[in-house]
């Protein structure tokens, strides 16, 4: 199958999860990822990123345009279907945006209402504050990059620095004290919300 056959057949019918190959015919993984990512009927999609480079530079780049997990070639058969296995579980548990709640503990995000409470205490959050807290309550455990946060919570014409994101982060600890363990810094990366049924 080639990148574009991919995004073909997505189009007629959605799968569970993606295992895309990097080296493809017409058009690699990397932007078939891309492409995926950025439409709305495909942003959440799991996808695993195959592939026999096993650079840091390469993983990096897969996970900054939003592959949810990166396997190197030679590759166990029985290890690459644990990680689709542990990758759909999580993707099971994760919060429905639809419903408009999320729960983390003792934490509740009201996207309705545009509140968060701690407990019974509501929370006074900034806009950004509160767009960079969904984004993680709607992925846990899944590896952020600064790039791809700042891209989803200030914009694509954001033209900030990575910094922002490390300020933002630690005024959330700041208020919401769960936070200060929960919130994992990636080295090199940027962050994850570990999932509290266990990051696999």
């Amino acid at each position: 199958m080639t990148g574009l056959d991919c995004l073909t057949q997505v189009k007629t019918e959605t799968p569970d999860l993606i295992v895309l190959d990097l080296m493809l015919p017409e058009m690699d993984g990397l932007d078939v990822c891309k492409r995926l990512r950025a439409k709305t009927e495909t942003a959440m999609l799991p996808i695993i990123m195959l592939t026999a480079k096993a650079e840091e530079s390469d993983t990096v780049i897969g996970l900054e345009l939003g592959a949810d997990d990166y396997v190197t070639k030679p590759f166990s058969p029985k290890a690459l279907t644990a990680r689709v296995k542990a990758l759909l579980r999580r993707t099971e548990r994760a919060p429905s945006a639809e419903a408009g709640h999320y729960h983390y503990g003792a934490l509740t995000m009201d996207l309705g209402r545009h509140e968060v409470r701690l407990g019974e205490e509501e929370i006074s959050l900034t806009a950004k504050e509160f767009g960079l807290l969904e984004h993680l309550l709607r992925h846990p455990g899944r590896v952020l990059t600064r790039d791809v946060l700042l891209n989803t919570v200030w914009g694509y014409d954001y033209f900030g620095t990575t910094r922002t994101v490390d300020v933002h982060i630690r005024r959330l600890k700041q208020k919401l004290p769960l936070l200060e363990e929960a919130i994992v810094a990636v080295k090199s990366l940027g962050y994850k919300l570990k999932d509290l049924a266990g990051d696999a």
